[in-house]
């Protein structure tokens, strides 16, 4: 088996394939507070997420099982915020160690923070840039189904990932409505483009980025 066929599965599949909702304790919010049991880690969330959407998928050929939780903050039933947390657990203990592909850019133009934090023994690759919500997508379809109200917007996005010794793999993403942080923005994309980035638009992607990194440098593994 390839190195990285383990956690690329979880990239690929984590949310294409619902097989049933997981009622799992094994990880939940708590507050403000992500408390993950199976790998044993917490770190710092936004306020007022709820869980609405979470299923399991086995990968036999690759060794793992996928965990997926899905949570947002709304408003009147739109969607505001987004975070999404995928954790691939090993399941054969004789397969390779995982390993996980580089975060890479939707549009690079669009990118505008990348690099790596360590917290304890964890190396955290992080990535924030511009996206693109689409109510249409296969993988929003679950949500959608229940009632929720997903903005053809684009968003700004926050993603880390981190492999915990050799035996889960997870990544975790969180977007935010552009028009959700108190100050008219353009709504053009190439107003967002890293060198084109000024003004309202500049104001709200460092407002993005503190809140994000503060999650991600909040990250401390459990005993």
């Amino acid at each position: 088996m390839k190195k990285r066929s383990v956690f690329l599965a979880l990239l690929l599949i984590g949310l294409w394939g619902e097989v049933g909702w997981t009622t799992s304790k094994e990880l939940t919010i708590e507050g403000n507070r992500l408390v993950s049991q199976k790998p044993p880690f917490t770190s710092t969330v936004p306020l007022h997420l709820k869980l609405v959407h979470a299923f399991s998928h086995e990968n036999p050929s690759e060794s793992s099982l996928t965990r997926v939780y899905f949570y947002i903050a709304e408003k009147n039933k739109i969607i505001e915020e987004m975070f999404i947390v995928q954790i691939a657990d090993k399941t054969n203990p004789q397969a390779l160690p995982m390993t996980a592909p580089a975060l890479k850019p939707y549009i690079e133009k669009r990118a505008y923070s990348k690099g790596k934090v360590k917290r304890g023994d964890l190396d955290i690759e992080y990535l924030i840039q511009l996206m693109a919500w689409n109510p249409e997508a296969k993988s929003l379809l679950p949500i959608v189904k229940k009632g929720w109200v997903i903005p053809n917007q684009w968003a700004l996005q926050g993603q880390y990932q981190f492999i915990y010794l050799g035996e889960h793999g997870i990544l975790v993403r969180y977007s935010k409505d552009i028009n959700t942080f108190g100050v008219k923005v353009s709504t053009e994309g190439r107003d967002w483009e890293r060198e084109r980035l000024t003004g309202n638009e500049k104001k709200a992607y460092q407002l993005f980025q503190t809140h994000f990194m503060e999650m991600v440098n909040s990250i401390q593994l459990k005993n």
